[in-house]
C-alpha cells in the first residue's frame, strides 16, 4: 500500500469511526444499508391493564396508552408497531429501553425510519448510538473480559435522550422514575411509573420469575465471576424497596405479587453466590460504629465515614462506590468520554439505624473517582455541600483541565475551599485541615477530636504495614504528582498533630501511635535519597513528574469555527530561572496565537503561557478525537514533544 493509499484508507476508516450524534440526524443519508430477515412473531398484544399491554415478541414489549399515544418498554424486532391501530393508538411517542441487547432493540431500525425516537440507559448509550464503532475495537482474542457486550446491536442506533438513573422521565401525565438495576448487564435499569392506579416497574432481564433469571452466562462479567449475580442481588433489594405493585421482566410472565418474588429471587441468588465465591453479596455488608458519632464503610470500594452530630446531621468523609464489585467493574465499562457509574448505598441505613436525618457536607480526602465518585449525587439527590483542600477545586469543577490518574469525569460544584492549617467548625466539631501530598498531590489530612479520639482522615496516604515492620505502608503513583519531599510533608503534618487513630481510605480505622509515625519518616528519608541516588543531579524532582510541562486544558472540545483559549503550564525544579520556548504541533490548518511562546519560569517556581486555538470554519476533522502536542525548549536544550491535550470533535 503506497502512502497516499494508505493515508486515503486511514481517513476513511477514522471518518468511519466518528459516532453518529442522537436525533438531530437524517437516517436517510447516515444509515447503510443492511440486510434484513422475515422472521416475525406471531402473537397479540395480551391486556394487563386497562392501558399497559404486553407484547411476545424477542422480548416482552410493553405498551402504555394514553388515548391514542403510546411509549413502548423495549422493541424486539419492531413488529409491535403493526398491531397498534387495534389499540385506537395512532402515534408512537418513544421507544424506551431498559438495556442494550439485541432481543431488546433489533427491530430499532423501524422506530427509526418511522421518526420515533428512542431512549436509552444513560451507560449504555454507546452501545446503541455508536455500536459500529463498539465492534470496531472489541477485543475476541486474549479474551478474559467475557462480558456479554457481545449482544450489543451491530448498527448504529440514533439515540434521542439518555435515560440517567434516578432521574425521571416525565410523558404527559406521567412519569417514569429510573431507577439503576445492574446484573444482566451493567448499565440496565428499571422504569417504575404508576399506571391505571398502580405502581408498574418494567424490569427488563434484573429477574425471569420467582427464584429465577433468565440465564447465567449474562451475570459473568470477568473470566470464572459472578459479578452480575452480585450486583444483581443489589439492584433487586432496592427494587423491592420501592413496593411495586406489578413487576414486568423483558422475559417471562409479569409478576402480580412482586414482594414474594423478589425476595424469593434474592435467597435463590444469594445461595448461588455464597455456592460460588465462598463470600457474602455486596448487600450484606455492614457498616460499625467506631465510636458513637464516627461510623465506619470500609466494605465499600474505598473507605467512607460519616461524622454524626448530635443535631443529625452527618457529615461524609469521601463517598464512593458500594463495592469494589461496583466500581471495578463499571469502570472498565465506561465509555472513553463517560463517567463511572455511581449507584446510591448505606445512607439509608444511616437514617434508619443511627439516626441521621440528612447528609449536610461531604469533604474528600483527595480527588480519586474511587473516593467521591458519589459526591455529584450526594449533591443532586440531598442537597449536599462539598467541601476540600483548596488545590482540589479546579479538578473537581474543570475535570478536562488536567490529566491525572483517577479523576472522575463528571464536574460538580465546590462550595467551600480551605488552606494548609486552616481551621474551621462544622456543628459541634472542631477541624483542622493541613496538605497531605505523598499518594497525590491534591489530597488532604483533616485532624478532629471525636468522642475523646483525636483522628486523622488521611485518605490513601498511610495504611497498616503488613511486613509489621513498625512502620506504616504507603505507596508511589507519578501520575498523580509526586515530589522527592512529598510522603515526608505528609508523615510530619502527623507527628505535628499527634492523632491516636487513623482513619485510612480503604479498610478499618487503626490506633496510631508516636514511634509509628517516627519510624515511617526515617523510611520516607530513605525513599527520598534513593530518589537522589537513581535521577540525574539537580533534576530529581523533574524525573519524579511526567507533567512539569502541561497544556491546560488537558481535554479540549473543537470543532470547525472553534476557538480555544488555553494555557502552557511549567513547573520550574531548578534553584534558576529557565526560559521555556514552546511551539504547538496541530492539523496544519489550525491558527495558533502566538505561534511560539517564549517565556522564563522563575527558580523553585511555575509559570504559565496563554495561546489561542483558531479552527477554520471548513475543517474537516480526520477523526473524532485526535492528540496535539507541545514541541518543548528548556533553558537552550530541545527536549521535543514531552507533552499533549486531547481534542474531542463536536
Amino acid at each position: 500500500m503506497n502512502d497516499s493509499t494508505r493515508r486515503r484508507f486511514l481517513q476513511s476508516a477514522q471518518l468511519a469511526a466518528a459516532p453518529a450524534p442522537a436525533a438531530a440526524q437524517s437516517p436517510a443519508r447516515t444509515r447503510r444499508a443492511w440486510r434484513r430477515t422475515r422472521f416475525a412473531p406471531d402473537a397479540a398484544p395480551q391486556k394487563l391493564s386497562e392501558n399497559v399491554f404486553v407484547f411476545a415478541d424477542t422480548c416482552n414489549v410493553y405498551i402504555v396508552r394514553d388515548g391514542a399515544q403510546c411509549v413502548l418498554i423495549d422493541f424486539g424486532s419492531g413488529k409491535v408497531l403493526d398491531h397498534l391501530g387495534a389499540l385506537g393508538i395512532q402515534k408512537v411517542d418513544w421507544v424506551l429501553h431498559t438495556h442494550h441487547h439485541r432481543d431488546q432493540c433489533q427491530g430499532d431500525y423501524k422506530a427509526v425510519e418511522r421518526g420515533i425516537p428512542i431512549a436509552v440507559p444513560a451507560h449504555e448509550r454507546h452501545l446503541f448510538a455508536d455500536a459500529e464503532n463498539f465492534w470496531r475495537n472489541r477485543r475476541v482474542f486474549h479474551l478474559y473480559y467475557v462480558r456479554n457486550d457481545f449482544n450489543t446491536i451491530t448498527e448504529n442506533i440514533p439515540v434521542a435522550q439518555t435515560l440517567a438513573d434516578y432521574s425521571k422521565f416525565p410523558w404527559g401525565k406521567m412519569e417514569f422514575q429510573i431507577l439503576p438495576a445492574p446484573g444482566h448487564t451493567l448499565g440496565s435499569i428499571t422504569l417504575i411509573g404508576t399506571i391505571d392506579d398502580r405502581r408498574v416497574a418494567f424490569t427488563g432481564d434484573l429477574m425471569y420469575a420467582p427464584g429465577k433469571i433468565q440465564n447465567l452466562y449474562d451475570t459473568q462479567v470477568n473470566y470464572g465471576g459472578s459479578e452480575g449475580i452480585d450486583l444483581g442481588i443489589y439492584s433487586l433489594a432496592r427494587l423491592r424497596e420501592q413496593n411495586p405493585s406489578l413487576v414486568c421482566p423483558s422475559h417471562g410472565e409479569p409478576i402480580a405479587v412482586p414482594d414474594k418474588a423478589i425476595a424469593q429471587t434474592i435467597r435463590a441468588l444469594t445461595d448461588y453466590y455464597r455456592f460460588q465465591t465462598g463470600g457474602d453479596p455486596v448487600e450484606e455488608n455492614k457498616p460499625y460504629a467506631v465510636s458513637p458519632h464516627l461510623i465506619c464503610h470500609y466494605q465499600t470500594t474505598s473507605s467512607f465515614y460519616a461524622i454524626l452530630s448530635n443535631s443529625g446531621k452527618a457529615m461524609f468523609i469521601d463517598y464512593g462506590a458500594a463495592s469494589g464489585v461496583h466500581f471495578g467493574n463499571f469502570e472498565r465499562a465506561t465509555a472513553t468520554t463517560d463517567r463511572i457509574r455511581f449507584v446510591e448505598h448505606n445512607i439509608d441505613r444511616l437514617k434508619r439505624d443511627y439516626g441521621v436525618k440528612s447528609v449536610d457536607v461531604a469533604m474528600p480526602s483527595h480527588m480519586h473517582d474511587d473516593h467521591m465518585n458519589g459526591f455529584p449525587h450526594l449533591i443532586r439527590h440531598h442537597n449536599a455541600k462539598v467541601w476540600c483542600y483548596e488545590n482540589m477545586v479546579d479538578i473537581f469543577q474543570n475535570p478536562r483541565g488536567h490529566n491525572l490518574g483517577c479523576t472522575l469525569g463528571e464536574p460538580f460544584r465546590v462550595a467551600r475551599s480551605f488552606r494548609h492549617g486552616e481551621k474551621f467548625r462544622w456543628e459541634e466539631f472542631e477541624f483542622e485541615i493541613t496538605h497531605s501530598p505523598g499518594h497525590t498531590d491534591y489530597q488532604m489530612a483533616l485532624f478532629v477530636t471525636i468522642d475523646g479520639n483525636r483522628v486523622a482522615f488521611t485518605g490513601d496516604a498511610f495504611f497498616p504495614n503488613p511486613r509489621n515492620d513498625g512502620t506504616l505502608r504507603h505507596n508511589l503513583i507519578f501520575r498523580n504528582h509526586v515530589e522527592n519531599d512529598s510522603h515526608l510533608k505528609s508523615i510530619r503534618n502527623l507527628i505535628a498533630h499527634e492523632p491516636n487513630l487513623i482513619a485510612p481510605g480503604h479498610g478499618r480505622a487503626y490506633p496510631v501511635n508516636r514511634e509509628i509515625m517516627l519510624a515511617t519518616e526515617q523510611k520516607f528519608r530513605k525513599q527520598q535519597q534513593h530518589f537522589f541516588d537513581l535521577l540525574p543531579e539537580g533534576e530529581t524532582d523533574f524525573g519524579l513528574d511526567p507533567s512539569w510541562v502541561k497544556i491546560y486544558p488537558y481535554q479540549m472540545m473543537l470543532g470547525p469555527g472553534s476557538v480555544q483559549k488555553a494555557e502552557v503550564r511549567v513547573q520550574n525544579y531548578r534553584p534558576t530561572p529557565m526560559k521555556m520556548e514552546i511551539s504547538l504541533v496541530t492539523p496544519a490548518e489550525w491558527q495558533i496565537t502566538p505561534e511560539t511562546m517564549v517565556f522564563e519560569v522563575p527558580a523553585k517556581s511555575h509559570a504559565r503561557q496563554a495561546f489561542t486555538i483558531t479552527v477554520p470554519k471548513g475543517w474537516q476533522a480526520p477523526s473524532p478525537r485526535l492528540a496535539i502536542a507541545a514541541d518543548v525548549r528548556a533553558g537552550g536544550r530541545y527536549l521535543g514533544q514531552i507533552t499533549e491535550a486531547v481534542v474531542d470533535v463536536g
